[in-house]
């Protein structure tokens, strides 16, 4: 038996560390009143002056560097950090992070609110693991990968870093974000992502449950949207799936909303009627902690206080979302302060050395090369003179959830150092129009300057004052000021429109308001206050400055072009909005096509927080470069890379289509049948999942395996060997895919099954081993409510990228042949079906179950289920809810082969969740395997249906 340290004799329990942590964690919980409890719901815990317990509030945002505290080491954008592939690489960076946010805890004032709230969060929100499903969406820099083997291995690597090594104490606690399928912003929060069972189990969960079974994370936001018409905030996967995978890690996730989430559950979800009643359901379904009203904790903690008097939730329910805060903190070591092996970290560790030289390495390692036809790597003796053109060429920008570059190195000023070390030099040039806007009414200059016009897509520009570089900005008064730095507020006021309105002359619209610039006609006071275009002010465009013919003239004097594009991480696709297409921005591609024109040897740089259609650059110029939006260290980086001095390293986290692909809608979240992703996208891709180019050569040969067969719960090891045929070091990721050829139900394409990364020297070779289990080769099955491994044919696929195998080996699977699906006396549930048209999941009831319900109640809505055992069926019994008559009848059909088994008419019951049974005798008595087809007509929902034999 332990001894009890000097230190805690005569102290209560839970300031015990010789005591297990369940213990400390319930003595201090039985010490606390109710309302102590109830206060720590909320995303500000109040402090508990007579037991010593401090305040706390959770998250601090961590994605890829600490964010909004100040100053701190910027790394790439967490998709960048995907495209490195380098789980070692993603795992330096997050303790770079987590060492830095401890800084920030201790020794930097919080930036919200004052330390009476709380120090600075050791809660890291982040990683985000949601897949890039659609490129997209507004937030596509913030997750790692389309595929959910890649995401959960990056994702398990950032929470490793940022937890840290020790037994006990946790050097920050990780967050993963947003449970489950969120993917779009416009209309986040009432829109729902309809998942059927086999893409909620293979593809969204995926990414989320081997990271939360390693035990690699401590907590889980819920995201914004809903999941088959049930918001995320009140889902029963939050304990059937997140908290059940968690069980043998001894640690209970500590799962928060997302910000005012619980608020939306009434306005503008409207799926309760007040807040009492949904804030109680959140607490049951399993959030532990309001992040809602800001600092204003009383209103979310008087809905739960109101839940308790109603009886809608019980001290218990208070308790256990308690409890699982009380135990992060301990591991947090705030109950421990001698003990904890992190509170020595002082102020020294933010932007050291180290994590300067951690950010480069990050940069340059997810630094993507699509294409090369010798133009790259630059050989400084035979390119001195290096146009550097752009837009991003001499830039940085800052995302929502990037910290704040201590310094910035852009591309230009990283290759104007490279390339001056060897004698040569840079021109760089913006490439941007220089416009005056003249009023027609006043003849007086828009701000009395001229401007710099980028064109960032979609008719939204930015105008930057050619005096002070400032960027134009709409002011709370309606009036304009070009009095803003940078661009990096929750509502920018930086973008507008110039809309034609006659020979050189046009209008000025905000994007914000959508209003139109006027002109006082008595003080000549410039105001965006028009409402139509009628009452605008009408402005004559005079150019100033011609960037194409400046840029094209620096090209012709120079060696080589290097052209930057991209995206501003500000506009057009961000956080509350979604991009409108994956084009890039008009006057970008003409500046390109401009450059190229006069300098054929132009190498693209694409700076980006998301794939573009790349179509007339693949086709025309000897090289293409991609990057995230990369960090301080993002010209250091790339300049390395393009002279040479290091190898483009990183392979695609996502498939960028072409710009002729008609990609599905953004609200079609089943992968399969839209097609999304290389898993079953249709079309051949521009450049594929996983592509990614070297400077070297690399060979791989020897593909085999340890048995050519294996059972279903077995497993085989595939060796391949990676050799370095060229004459320069350099890195490959061996990526391993498997993909089923017999299969019953549609399966992908192929699937990434798992991958290393390898560096190797000139003339090296590595013989690699790679153990695959069954379990990789399974599908969910929607007959079993299991995952099943089919005996049959397989194979292995060793590939440079998921269109580019170079080696495959076949594997068979022995075992029994899956079963038919039990139809008599067996409840199928409607949802679980094989295949379907014009059909939606909806939710069964507010806190648990689905349906499903004609997407149209116009059209009809069929649902198939493959091989069904009805050996004796002679009635059908059907579970179905009908709100009201409407305007036409309500009818499901149930047919066989072509033959129609069962007609029934559905019955009103007055409510979408008041559920009642209907039986039918069918036409005959069915005997053998058939396949079902249910036609459902009318607006109504139906949740499950079995059959019934004889009596």
């Amino acid at each position: 038996m332990s001894s009890v340290p000097v230190s805690a004799v005569g102290l209560p329990d839970f300031r015990n560390p010789a005591l297990p942590l369940r213990k400390r964690v319930d003595d201090l919980l039985e010490r606390l009143t109710l309302d102590e409890r109830i206060a720590m719901l909320h995303q500000y815990a109040p402090a508990v002056p007579r037991l010593g317990v401090a305040a706390f509030r959770t998250g601090s945002e961590a994605l890829h560097g600490v964010s909004w505290l100040g100053e701190a080491t910027v790394f790439p954008q967490a998709v960048g950090l995907g495209a490195s592939w380098d789980e070692d690489l993603v795992r330096e960076v997050a303790e770079a992070v987590s060492t830095e946010l401890r800084a920030f805890h201790y020794h930097r004032p919080p930036a919200v609110s004052g330390p009476e709230r709380g120090a600075n969060s050791l809660q890291a929100w982040a990683p985000v693991l949601n897949l890039l499903r659609d490129p997209r969406w507004g937030r596509n820099e913030e997750g790692y990968s389309e595929d959910p083997v890649h995401t959960a291995r990056v994702g398990e690597a950032f929470c490793k870093g940022l937890s840290g090594d020790h037994p006990t104490y946790l050097r920050s606690a990780p967050v993963l974000k947003h449970f489950l399928a969120y993917n779009n912003e416009d209309d986040r929060c009432t829109t729902s992502s309809g998942l059927r069972p086999r893409v909620l189990q293979e593809y969204d969960l995926a990414a989320f449950r081997p990271v939360v079974a390693s035990g690699a994370a401590t907590g889980a936001m819920a995201a914004y949207n809903l999941v088959n018409g049930r918001p995320c905030h009140v889902s029963p996967l939050i304990e059937a799936e997140l908290r059940r995978w968690a069980e043998p890690t001894g640690h209970e996730l500590f799962v928060v909303s997302d910000a005012e989430a619980p608020s939306n559950l009434v306005d503008p979800e409207h799926y309760f009627d007040d807040h009492a009643e949904s804030h109680a359901a959140a607490l049951k379904a399993g959030i532990d902690s309001f992040t809602d009203h800001g600092e204003d904790s009383g209103t979310p903690v008087g809905r739960l206080r109101e839940a308790l008097e109603r009886g809608l939730i019980d001290e218990a329910d208070v308790d256990r979302a308690v409890r699982r805060q009380l135990e992060l903190r301990f591991r947090l070591g705030e109950f421990d302060p001698e003990l904890d092996p992190y509170a020595g970290t002082g102020p020294e560790v933010i932007d050291s050395p180290e994590h300067r030289a951690l950010a480069r390495r990050a940069a340059t390692e997810s630094t993507v090369l699509l294409k090369n036809d010798g133009l790259l790597p630059l050989d400084p003796a035979r390119t001195p003179r290096i146009a550097v053109i752009g837009p991003l060429a001499d830039t940085l920008f800052e995302d929502w959830y990037s910290g704040t570059m201590p310094y910035r190195v852009s591309i230009a000023t990283g290759l104007a150092a490279a390339l001056g070390a060897h004698g040569g030099e840079i021109v760089p040039v913006e490439g941007s129009d220089r416009i005056a806007l003249r009023s027609r009414s006043t003849g007086e200059l828009l701000g009395k300057t001229a401007f710099d016009l980028t064109d960032w897509g979609g008719g939204a520009v930015t105008l930057r004052a050619a005096d002070t570089g400032r960027y134009l900005s709409l002011q709370d008064d309606d009036a304009l000021a070009a009095d803003q730095d940078t661009i990096k507020s929750w509502f920018v006021k930086e973008t507008f429109r110039l809309e034609p309105a006659g020979p050189d002359t046009v209008l000025l619209r905000s994007v914000f308001t959508g209003r139109y610039a006027a002109v006082d006609p008595t003080g000549g006071q410039v105001t965006l206050t028009a409402e139509t275009a009628e009452e605008a002010e009408h402005w004559q465009r005079e150019l100033v400055r011609d960037g194409i013919a400046e840029a094209r003239a620096a090209a012709e004097t120079a060696d080589v072009a290097v052209v930057v594009l991209g995206n501003h991480p500000m506009i057009n696709g961000r956080e509350t909005e979604d991009r409108a297409d994956i084009d890039l921005p008009e006057g970008q591609e003409e500046l390109l096509r401009a450059v190229a024109t006069v300098r054929p040897d132009t190498a693209l740089i694409v700076m980006s927080s998301y794939p573009y259609a790349l179509d007339w650059a693949d086709e025309h110029l000897p090289a293409v470069v991609w990057t995230s939006h990369g960090g301080q260290e993002t010209g250091n980086a790339l300049a390395a890379v393009l002279l040479g001095e290091a190898e483009p390293a990183g392979r695609l986290p996502q498939t960028w289509y072409r710009g002729d692909d008609p990609l599905p809608a953004p609200l079609d979240y089943d992968i399969i049948k839209a097609g999304w992703t290389y898993q079953y996208h249709r079309s051949v891709p521009l450049y594929p999942f996983g592509h990614g180019l070297s400077y070297t050569d690399f060979a791989h040969r020897d593909l085999r395996l340890s048995h050519p067969s294996i059972g279903q719960d077995g497993s085989v090891e595939a060796t391949v060997t990676l050799e370095n045929g060229g004459a320069r070091p350099g890195s490959e990721v061996v990526q391993v895919y498997v993909r089923a050829l017999e299969a019953r139900y549609e399966a992908p394409r192929l699937r990434l099954a798992d991958f290393r990364k390898v560096r190797l020297e000139p003339g090296e070779s590595r013989e690699l081993t790679f153990r695959l289990s069954a379990e990789q080769l399974a599908h969910w099955s929607v007959a079993t409510g299991d995952f099943a491994v089919d005996p049959g044919r397989y194979e292995v696929i060793v590939a440079r990228s998921a269109d580019h195998p170079v080696l495959i080996a076949p594997l068979t699977v022995t075992g029994t042949p899956a079963a038919p699906r039990p139809g008599v006396e067996h409840r199928i549930l409607a949802a679980e079906f094989d295949d379907y048209e014009d059909a939606v999941i909806v939710d069964a009831t507010r806190s648990d179950g689905d349906a499903v319900t004609p997407t149209d109640p116009a059209q009809p809505a069929r649902l198939l289920f493959r091989e069904v055992d009805l050996s004796g069926a002679r009635a059908i019994e059907v579970e179905t809810a009908r709100e009201g008559a409407g305007t036409g009848g309500a009818r499901l059909d149930v047919r066989s082969g072509g033959r129609v088994l069962a007609a029934i008419e559905v019955p009103v019951t007055g409510d979408r969740y008041a559920w009642t049974s209907t039986t039918a005798e069918l036409a005959a008595p069915l005997h053998g395997v058939h396949d079902l087809s249910l036609t459902l007509h009318g607006d109504f929902r139906l949740t499950a249906f079995r059959f019934g034999g004889a009596g």
